[in-house]
């Protein structure tokens, strides 16, 4: 007998392959967040536009999770 597992609030009940999705995106993350690191510890890169790409690219990746998981509007 299979468990249904809990629902998130505000988020639909995920299929599977919605939740290996999302976990693809967040690994993708996790990936680009080291090499982030690592450019980020050089030495005489231009900080704010490093700043400013880790910013785009988180924005990105919410997005990308978002479009998957289709959480309901709050307001």
């Amino acid at each position: 007998m299979s468990e249904e597992l809990p629902k998130i609030s505000g988020y639909r009940q995920l299929s599977t392959d919605e939740i290996g999705l999302i976990n693809a995106i967040k690994a993708s993350e996790a990936q680009i967040g080291e090499l982030w690191r690592q450019i980020f510890a050089l030495d005489g890169i231009d900080k704010r536009a490093a700043s400013i790409a880790r910013t785009d690219l988180q924005t990105g990746f919410m997005w990308m999770a978002r479009s998957v998981a289709q959480p309901e509007e709050t307001f």
